[in-house]
């Protein structure tokens, strides 16, 4: 018999696998074990790598996805070990996380099951690691927000414990299916996981049925893991909320339906939920469909009081207040069908085109419906304040407040831990990255003794003892460790250490293929640039452009370019901004752009912009004789264009030009 069973449900994440396979080879040294990957019908290659890369490794591949609970009990019938784990494909364990583990088993002799201190990639604890039952008073303070609220009170805070010091050992409700240790009897007792459950939930169900079996549920804090969570479902076609409510709408009927008002207080809190999650995943669309709304409603109101001729009083009182919210109710129908209306952003020229679609649409109305025609100059009074109206909000809310768009500018400042040749090859190829504007502030030694050497270039600016204080001193964004350099305890040591510095920590692949981090897998070799789709030789983003350029560059020329062009005769030194607006006439004729690339820039038969007067490669810090990383920039350009990166490309030029200039 075995002493350790490892069983992993995976479904599409092969990188993520690989690096948990990988730290599981060193992390069950000494230990008599076998492990099992039990395949939900993945189609990225997982099964294939797995056998590849790691042939002792027993695989079970399912014809179809069957979910987490009924996969591992299909492993179950095959486990020689006396404990068992259950492990999330997304995850990496620490060195000595099996062995505190079964150290804690064999002196806790009431312990059904047990989990480990989870921890996000920041280094935070992942609250659902140590949590409640979700009861009527524990499901009512999550969902009002009361166990945030007040995060250390015993009173508010049981659904996720955290008034508890999580780094103590206790005894809980429930712990988290990423990482759950338990003996094969208690399995086998409770007649393992539910498979009504086919994700979310079984591992709060298989907690509650072992209490009432007579055992007990640990959390373990004295080692971790490392979980990124929701991995396998971003890469399902599932309804992530959906499952997860029905999950818990099935516990709550399963183990609370005994008592009608438990039951409809957790109904009702789990309804309340899915709507704050709905919210917030359609938080744009809601803001949208609401400012929408209203001010086009104020605009009829505005275009009923500043029309007025003769005899004209208003619209008559029979059709109040209807007359100002249904036109109101049509608009938003037709800029729905338009496009308008996204979830990750807000569109101005989709609005503007659902305007001149619903300006003609209720003009032709009143053509059919005579009683209601009180007056087309009313409508076409209305669509041209709605017009500056709808556009006004949306700039309004993209330029100051960031709602509806995603900065795409600024390189993110990187650290790479481990000054081997593959530390530093991996460096070489974040640099050359076209996925990402990786900005490699330098590398990261083990030892003290290396630091201020230079190895292909790249400083190694410190050790693992100071490594806050650099990511702190320096603004790190990223820290990607190169897994061939560091052990898995000194890389659990750094991320715990990091903790709430706001700072992403990722790992590479082993052949430096893949990065794998808390949102996403870094593809590391280069997509064929022909195949890919750059906004910037889009139709309608070349229109765009084009406008953008022509009423800047008018305005420009008329009220400052005179200004500059006979000061700037009376000086030779030139600085940034008179070289730019002495360019602008450029602009207006169409041979350059306000943002661009920096010299004449194309790819086989693409085409990718006109020559800028400014661009990433003013804005970021970067040699201009460096021939590899205007081109980078330029790709990198090219791919995300839109007005809204332009703007955020202007004002970061002008604050270069003027603010940093004073400074």
């Amino acid at each position: 018999m075995k002493t350790l069973s490892i069983i992993i449900v995976n479904y599409n994440v092969k990188e993520f696998l690989l690096n948990l396979l990988k730290s599981i080879r060193y992390a069950v040294k000494g230990i008599s074990n076998e492990i099992i990957v039990v395949d939900n019908a993945s189609e990225d290659g997982s099964v294939e790598a797995v056998k590849k890369k790691f042939p002792y490794i027993k695989i079970i591949r399912n014809e179809k996805n069957l979910g987490f609970g009924s996969a591992n009990n299909i492993a179950l019938e095959k486990v020689k070990g006396k404990y068992i784990v259950f492990l999330n494909p997304d995850a990496i364990v620490k060195e000595d996380t099996f062995k505190v583990m079964l150290e804690f088993f064999q002196r806790t002799p009431d312990a059904g099951i047990a989990g480990c201190k989870v921890l996000n990639p920041d280094g935070t604890l992942q609250l659902a690691c140590r949590r409640s039952f979700p009861g009527p008073w524990t499901s009512f303070t999550k969902v009002t927000g009361l166990s945030s609220l007040f995060s250390k009170s015993k009173l508010f805070a049981r659904y996720n414990l955290t008034y508890l010091d999580e780094n103590q050992t206790y005894e809980v409700d429930a712990i988290s299916g990423s990482f759950m240790m338990t003996k094969k009897e208690v399995y086998k007792k409770v007649g393992g996981f539910d498979p009504q459950f086919f994700m979310y939930g079984e591992d709060l169900d298989l907690c509650y049925r072992i209490q009432e079996a007579g055992y007990k549920v640990y959390y373990v804090h004295s080692t971790q893991i490392i979980h990124y969570k929701g991995e396998s479902t971003k890469r399902s076609n599932l309804d992530e909320t959906k499952v997860f409510y029905d999950a818990m709408h099935l516990f709550v009927k399963k183990h609370f339906s005994s008592s009608f008002i438990v039951e409809v207080i957790l109904q009702s809190a789990i309804i309340v939920r899915k709507l704050f999650a709905f919210a917030n995943v359609y938080k744009i669309i809601i803001a949208a469909l609401f400012f929408d709304f209203i001010f086009y409603t104020l605009a009829v109101l505005l275009a009923e009081k500043l029309y007025s001729p003769g005899q004209w009083s208003g619209f008559p009182q029979f059709v109040k207040p209807w007359i100002y919210i249904i036109p109101a109710l049509i608009q938003i129908v037709i800029s729905s069908f338009s496009g308008a209306y996204k979830k990750n952003s807000l569109s101005v020229l989709r609005s503007l085109l659902a305007l001149l679609t619903g300006f003609v649409f209720l003009s032709s109305l009143t053509f059919f419906f005579k009683q209601f025609a009180f007056s087309r100059a009313v409508v076409l009074i209305t669509y041209s304040l709605s017009l500056v109206m709808f556009v006004f909000w949306r700039v309004i809310a993209k330029l100051f407040f960031r709602f509806g768009i995603v900065s795409e500018t600024g390189k993110i400042r990187t650290l790479v831990v481990g000054i081997n040749k593959n530390a530093s090859y991996l460096a070489l190829k974040l640099k050359s990255n076209l996925t990402d504007l990786h900005h490699i502030v330098g590398l990261i030694s083990l030892k003290q003794k290396d630091v201020g050497k230079h190895i292909n270039k790249f400083e190694v600016l410190g050790s693992l003892q100071n490594i806050k204080k650099i990511i702190i001193d320096d603004k790190i964004d990223k820290v990607i460790f190169s897994s061939g350099d560091i052990s898995y305890n000194q890389l659990f040591s750094v991320v715990s250490n990091c903790q709430g510095e706001k700072v992403e920590f990722m790992v590479a692949g082993s052949e430096l293929d893949y990065l794998v981090g808390k949102s996403s897998v870094t593809m590391l070799d280069h997509i064929p640039l022909l195949t890919i789709r750059y906004n910037i030789s889009s139709f309608s983003y070349k229109i765009t452009k084009s406008i953008f350029d022509l009423m800047f560059s008018l305005p420009i020329l008329l009220l400052i370019y005179p200004f500059i062009y006979f000061s700037s005769n009376l000086k030779r030194d030139k600085n940034d901004f008179v070289k730019f607006v002495l360019q602008v006439p450029e602009v207006l004729i169409g041979r350059k752009s306000f943002v661009g690339p920096y010299a004449k820039f194309t790819l086989g038969e693409l085409y990718l912009g006109k020559i800028g007067l400014t661009g990433l490669w003013y804005t970021e810090l970067v040699d201009l004789k460096d021939k590899d990383e205007i081109y980078k920039l330029n790709i990198f350009y090219a791919r995300n264009q839109n007005i809204w990166l332009d703007l955020e490309i202007l004002g970061k030029t002008f604050a270069k030009m003027f603010i940093t200039k004073e400074k």
